[in-house]
């Protein structure tokens, strides 16, 4: 069967041998040069520091651990005369995908530079976030992030060259945290399964070992995954394990080695798991319990040098590294312009863990079950308040959201928390089969939409509330400041204690929150309050939800400059919109009507409002809906620089109003 060529086509295998190359020996005691992995961790570091200093988050110490892993299997990739014809490279691991582009402009693949790096996860680079087919076509095979996606993915590659009859092997690298999903697992028993029935083309799946995670050692805050990796040979998997992972000569020797048994027997996948050290090369990183997870230094770090001095050791630093250091060290972060508010800014997640801690201390049976991401969510600072009253399950959010369901029926309150890109996906079936068990579960999904500008399109979930307002006896709010938080947490918490206790069953809450920092609270907003509205004129009528309020506001300071009167609501309750309260105002705003949300604008908060406004016959006269417009987005260092492209800040809120007020 002979299938139809699609249209992205991978670079080529580069003409010239690495700039920054190491020599190991084959099997035949043969010179092989490799790229050099310090080289590799200097380039991760570099490109971090630039991205930081943009004002974005990015990764260092997954990548520093899988330098030797990428390394070695570019070098083995690379000796075929066109790659793409012997090989299919899969890396699931999202977080190290800095280290492929490392490695690859090291070799000049497809014309890729090492100067092409510094723009890593700017608005303006093709290099985002974590590796993007639809961004990147001729250097992305399969587009990652969520954990596990790209194993199951890469399962389908190797069903397609059986069934084209190509000879062809499919290289996935997977890390420990990704095999505690789901999704892994059903791809592992899968494809050795597929391959003993001669249905799969030659299949090499190596993990890195590395037992750490986000909050910590996965064996210390979890489980250990050493049976999962031992229960691959029941499955048919043919399964090694290399101790020196950051030895490049080991783990090219091993990684030739399992080419070579697949050459043997292309029906029995190799496993090789790879024992790691995540943030190699810097000791503090090696010995931090997250493994320098994140870029450890900071904007602007005069710590840089001597960063990337100890990544060499006792070698000189190559000279075009050191021309990019002193470029960075010359950058001077620029002023910012204090504000005249009196009002703190913080993180959206500082309310849910003040808002729980205070129940827990008031009786409330709450109990926090999360899957790794809780420093992210707001949950961290709950969980060492109190020991007693959470777990992680490890990086597994339908485990998670499933094993509330089970608190839930047994009389706890259970609170959940991932980020919306897992929870809306992972956690959906979950949560739909929590309500149908009458086991209602709260749920924090936070780094909503372009909120998670870094991370590019993998985790910027734009379709958070379309996924949730249907599910019944689901309410769906959207947070825009830490008060607020606060206070719709205890809240609902209240209510479900309440409901219980009149012998009824209360509703699954979810709760959107952004990354980015925001107002602690907003200037006239009464957050008791079911309805919440600012009125400066009635002209035309914004509605705004989450981190859209601030551009909604500084929208209507800027038509107030310009002689446009506008009223402003803050939509949270987004599942249940206050129709009544809206229609009324809306009708004195001349059934003018601006809808904002971080949101697709297909079954989003916009499209939600209309339907209820237009049911209680209550129909505007003019409208315009920002939000995205049915396309993913991309890597930028703030959200700020994403609304502005799309058309979703305080400037097109304006155009909007001027448009429909002309």
């Amino acid at each position: 069967m002979q299938p139809i060529q699609h249209p992205h086509k991978l670079s080529n295998t580069p003409e010239k041998s690495p700039q920054f190359g190491v020599e190991v020996k084959d099997k035949d005691g043969n010179p092989v040069t490799c790229a050099d992995p310090k080289a590799n961790r200097t380039m991760v570091a570099l490109m971090d520091q630039q991205a930081v200093n943009g004002g974005a988050a990015s990764h260092w110490g997954g990548p520093a651990g899988c330098a030797e892993i990428v390394s070695a299997i570019h070098a083995l990739m690379f000796q075929a005369p066109n790659w793409t014809e012997s090989f299919n490279f899969v890396n699931d691991i999202g977080h190290a995908e800095n280290g492929i582009y490392a490695v690859r402009a090291n070799y000049g693949f497809g014309g890729l530079s090492i100067n092409d790096l510094k723009g890593f996860r700017s608005i303006e680079s093709h290099l985002t976030g974590h590796g993007e087919s639809h961004l990147y076509s001729d250097g992305v095979l399969l587009s990652n992030g969520p954990l596990g996606s790209s194993v199951a993915q890469a399962q389908g590659l190797a069903l397609a060259d059986r069934l084209s009859g190509r000879d062809r092997k499919t290289i996935c690298v997977v890390s420990d945290g990704a095999c505690m999903e789901g999704e892994s697992k059903e791809a592992f028993a899968a494809i050795a399964g597929l391959a003993k029935r001669k249905k799969l083309a030659p299949f090499l799946l190596v993990i890195s070992d590395n037992d750490t995670k986000l909050s910590g050692r996965i064996s210390e805050d979890s489980f250990s995954m050493r049976p999962t990796f031992l229960g691959l040979r029941s499955m048919g998997w043919n399964v090694d394990f290399v101790e020196s992972g950051n030895d490049l000569q080991e783990v090219y020797e091993a990684m030739e080695t399992a080419l070579e048994q697949l050459n043997e027997n292309p029906d029995y996948p190799v496993a090789l798991v790879v024992k790691t050290t995540k943030g190699k090369g810097v000791a503090s990183c090696e010995n931090s319990a997250s493994g320098g997870h994140g870029y450890p230094l900071k904007k602007f770090d005069p710590g840089l040098k001597g960063f990337i001095e100890e990544i060499w050791e006792d070698q000189p630093i190559p000279e075009v590294f050191g021309d990019w250091i002193s470029e960075l060290e010359q950058a001077s972060e620029p002023k910012s312009e204090k504000s005249a508010s009196a009002i703190k800014s913080e993180k959206v997640q500082v309310g849910i863990s003040e808002g729980l801690i205070e129940c827990v201390k008031e009786g409330y049976p709450v109990y926090s079950l999360s899957s790794d991401l809780a420093g992210s969510t707001g949950l961290k600072k709950f969980q060492p308040e109190c020991p007693d009253r959470y777990l992680d399950v490890g990086i597994a959010e339908s485990n998670m959201v499933s094993a509330a369901a089970g608190l839930a029926r047994s009389g706890f309150i259970p609170v959940v928390d991932t980020f919306a890109a897992f929870g809306i996906t992972k956690g959906n079936l979950p949560l739909i089969m929590a309500n149908l068990s009458c086991a209602p579960v709260i749920s924090v999904f936070s780094h909503t939409g372009f909120q998670d500008a870094a991370d590019g399109a993998s985790h910027q979930s734009t379709t958070y509330f379309s996924a949730v307002n249907a599910i019944p006896h689901t309410q769906a709010f959207i947070l825009s400041s830490s008060l607020e938080a606060k206070t719709l947490v205890k809240q609902v918490v209240k209510e479900y204690r309440e409901c219980l206790e009149k012998g009824e069953i209360p509703m699954s809450t979810v709760f959107f929150l952004g990354r980015e920092n925001f107002p602690a609270a907003l200037e006239g907003i009464d957050y008791t309050q079911s309805f919440k509205s600012i009125e400066q004129g009635h002209d035309c009528l914004i509605v705004a939800s989450g981190p859209q309020i601030n551009q909604a506001l500084e929208a209507q300071k800027q038509l107030k400059e310009q002689g446009v009167g506008t009223s402003v609501v803050l939509h949270s309750h987004v599942s249940h919109p206050p129709t009544k309260e809206i229609g009324e105002l809306l009708t004195k705003c001349k059934g003018r009507l601006v809808t904002m949300e971080d949101h697709q604008i297909t079954g989003g908060v916009g499209a939600h409002l209309l339907q209820s406004l237009a049911l209680a016959g209550c129909f505007p006269t003019q409208v315009r809906c920002l939000g995205q417009t049915g396309h993913f987005g991309r890597s930028a260092y703030t959200a700020g620089e994403l609304y502005q492209k799309f058309g979703m800040d305080a400037a097109a809120a304006v155009k909007a109003v001027g448009e429909i007020c002309s």
